[in-house]
């Protein structure tokens, strides 16, 4: 018996002409038969779903430690998130939403123990041997780091769903070949040598809605745990005129409100109006470029899934709020000083001594590598790690380790 594979529904309705179209993928690096059951961008977000990698962002930072309760994101419960706004995104345009979601949920592989402060303290490190990127981290785990399968290394994944990858915050290169944002990270040039993901554009309308998808999500549930943790108050909310009113439409509908349902009450009208808004912008962007395939998203020169000047304003205003009240705050830095020590001493720690990696698969090769080889290796073995994990390693290894509380 023989699957029709175009006669799959696939669960969704019609794809605009200017949709990543999965029957006509530029391919994978390795060549695979087809699956009569699945497009190959369903492939590529099952296979992200089923990695390591995957798994071990219910353990990362994404603003509150693990150790601060069961309640704050993490770096797994926002990528779940982001998901969910990129697909609904997707399908308001008429995208592919297999391919906006696996880009959604690959977006953060590359992500260090303790959020922002393991990159910045473990691209420190690294610094005498190129530096550290998460998103070029993210494209060595799904191209070379994650080993599952017999005839490759990495995922195997689609053109589409790596250059959205790297790609889904704008392009990397300008016309005349100068990064966008400094040098561009050399995993990313070097994957591009064998694999050209075409950095100098823009990607792909579903890598661009997963990106604003991303924004969407991290404002709205970095209030939420900046209330469940105190460090926002109601009152504080009101000093931004878009929160002001979303507070004053609950209270008017729903006088004396308890606090925990309040709080939800804010949030989902938050995002469901920045929804709304990305796609009315999109709908219009669309009406102006009237691009006739995914190629032609590509080369429009600007960014088409993006937001309102009104609301890009109040992202800004939302962000500068989080940045004052929640990430720079004297608590939040102390813990912050205390992870970076973790990823310093672990990274100093393992370079004397490859062996100390004990669980690393490529202890026994490190060994004979020069400094820059072994650095990288070292970095990739630190970025994989957990919160949980570094600080074990850190408490094996050294006989006291800052608390992270």
């Amino acid at each position: 018996m023989t699957i029709d594979r175009h006669a799959l529904g696939f669960g969704y309705g019609e794809r605009a002409v200017y949709a990543a179209d999965p029957w006509t993928t530029r391919g994978r690096l390795y060549a695979e038969s087809d699956s009569p059951t699945r497009s190959d961008f369903q492939r590529d977000r099952d296979r992200i779903v089923h990695t390591t990698a995957f798994r071990r962002l219910k353990h990362k930072t994404q603003v509150f430690i693990a150790q601060d309760g069961d309640h704050y994101r993490t770096r797994l419960t926002h990528t779940i998130e982001v998901a969910q706004v990129a697909r609904a995104l997707a399908r308001a345009l008429k995208l592919d939403e297999d391919l906006a979601e696996g880009v959604a949920l690959v977006h953060d592989f590359g992500h260090t123990p303790f959020g922002h402060t393991g990159e910045d303290a473990l691209h420190e490190a690294l610094q005498p041997y190129g530096g550290f990127d998460h998103n070029a981290q993210s494209l060595r785990i799904v191209t070379k780091l994650e080993r599952r399968y017999a005839e490759f290394d990495g995922l195997n994944l689609t053109w589409e769903t790596l250059e959205g990858l790297v790609k889904h915050n704008g392009p990397l290169l300008t016309p005349d070949g100068k990064g966008t944002h400094g040098p561009v990270a050399q995993p990313i040039l070097d994957y591009c040598e064998i694999h050209d993901l075409e950095i100098a554009s823009y990607a792909s309308l579903e890598a661009q809605v997963a990106a604003i998808a991303d924004d969407i999500a991290y404002n709205t549930h970095d209030i939420d745990d900046g209330l469940r943790s105190g460090y926002l108050t109601f009152e504080v909310l009101e000093d931004i005129p878009f929160l002001a009113g979303l507070m004053a439409e609950v209270r008017d509908r729903y006088p004396g409100l308890e606090a925990s349902r309040f709080t939800h009450e804010i949030m989902r009208r938050q995002i469901t109006r920045m929804v709304e808004d990305v796609i009315s912008v999109s709908q219009a962007a669309l009406a102006e470029v009237r691009p006739e395939s995914a190629q032609d998203v590509r080369n429009a020169g600007r960014v088409i899934a993006t937001f309102s000047k009104d609301m890009a304003e109040t992202d800004k205003q939302i962000k500068a709020m989080l940045f004052k009240r929640i990430y720079r705050h004297p608590d939040i830095m102390r813990i912050r000083a205390g992870a970076a020590q973790i990823v310093a001493d672990l990274f100093q720690a393992y370079m004397n001594d490859p062996r100390q990696m004990q669980s690393h698969y490529w202890v026994d090769h490190i060994a004979g590598l020069g400094d820059a080889a072994k650095a990288r290796h070292v970095g990739d073995y630190l970025a994989g790690m957990t919160d949980t994990y570094a600080i074990s390693a850190h408490k094996r290894l050294f006989d006291q380790t800052p608390d992270l509380r």
